[in-house]
């Protein structure tokens, strides 16, 4: 039994990934952006907990950091919240999974949803400051997020994931791509044991892919940590500013 925090779970992935694991018995902590999304009690009560904050503000991302420390520390924490709309992609796709990732305490597995959009995505990282980033950018920077961190805390691995253009809210009712696999992969990733390769990777149903080459080259992701962490005001080393 792992326990195991997913963000942006009310509804869509990040809810059909909290109720496929608790179904498997693991405890799980989901995150919503107010308890007025939580509205079928059967589900409420398959929750270790749940904690609560909006993504798209910085004090609020801090708050969802102390509230989810307060159950210790996470086998695997699912960065699933996300949107498709600017100004807010930047934060919310971006800046909130590096921040949560920076106060809390390492967990062994990190996973952080990507899209295949990522491979439009701009390497101009002035357009995290300055609110102009698309969907397609902050997939990219979030992509090379989870693979910058592959490799950099011992006991931790680092995964991004394509769940593919599945009909949900966020991807619509015509997406051409399978909504239950949409979940698969991050379940997997996060309790399977011979995952391989163990440190991290990107992945599309369960297979490891080649990313955007931006996401790989290490130049581009020590730039984007510092911008974030120039940003942000938290260094990704740092768990004592919560």
């Amino acid at each position: 039994m792992a326990l195991i925090l997913v963000t942006g779970a009310s509804s869509g992935l990040g809810y059909d990934t909290a109720r496929a694991l608790a179904d498997e018995g693991h405890d799980v902590v989901v995150h919503v952006r107010n308890r007025a999304r939580l509205t079928d009690a059967d589900d409420t009560a398959r929750w270790k907990g749940v904690v609560t904050g909006e993504l798209a503000k910085l004090d609020e991302i801090r708050g969802v950091a102390r509230q989810a420390s307060r159950f210790g520390r996470f086998d695997a924490v699912i960065h699933n919240a996300g949107t498709m709309h600017s100004p807010e992609a930047g934060i919310v796709n971006v800046v909130a999974p590096y921040v949560l990732t920076a106060l809390m305490d390492k967990p062994a597995r990190l996973i952080y949803l990507s899209s295949s959009m990522h491979r439009n995505g701009s390497t101009d990282l002035r357009r995290l400051a300055d609110g102009t980033a698309s969907y397609s950018d902050s997939k990219l920077w979030v992509t090379t997020l989870a693979l910058a961190l592959a490799s950099r805390w011992e006991g931790t691995s680092s995964h991004a994931v394509d769940p593919g253009w599945v009909p949900t809210r966020m991807g619509g009712p015509s997406a051409p791509d399978d909504l239950t696999a949409g979940h698969q992969t991050q379940v997997w990733l996060a309790t399977h044991h011979d995952v391989t390769p163990s440190t991290g990777g990107y992945w599309y149903h369960r297979q490891v892919q080649a990313p955007h080459p931006a996401a790989q080259d290490e130049k581009f992701q020590a730039d984007l940590i510092h911008v974030l962490e120039s940003h942000t005001g938290v260094p990704l080393d740092d768990r004592h500013a919560l």
